[in-house]
């Protein structure tokens, strides 16, 4: 089975950009850690100041739903909280038949 590609997009409210910088940073080295996920990266919007993009690739959907389960995932939200203009959107990829 191919590996899973994920998007993740989180957006800070005008002014949280900081708070919500250090949250998803704390994220980073712990999810790598973490059984079944091949990559894991966080990027900031150059265009779009305080949104935040995850780029992941989980080795199947268990993995990512534990992911999402893990106490590191619940501290950045808690950390978060109050922080952000709307839900994290996580979007777990397929490829596009030609």
């Amino acid at each position: 089975m191919p590996d899973i590609p994920v998007v993740a997009v989180i957006v800070a409210n005008p002014g949280s950009e900081d708070v919500v910088r250090a949250a998803l940073a704390d994220l980073v080295e712990p999810t790598r850690a973490e059984e079944g996920c091949r990559s894991y990266e966080l990027h900031e919007s150059a265009a779009a100041p305080g949104t935040f993009v995850t780029i992941e690739s989980w080795s199947d959907a268990s993995d990512l739903d534990k992911h999402l389960a893990t106490p590191h995932v619940a501290a950045a939200l808690a950390a978060a909280d109050g922080h952000l203009a709307l839900a994290p959107g996580i979007h777990p990829l397929t490829v596009v038949p030609r």
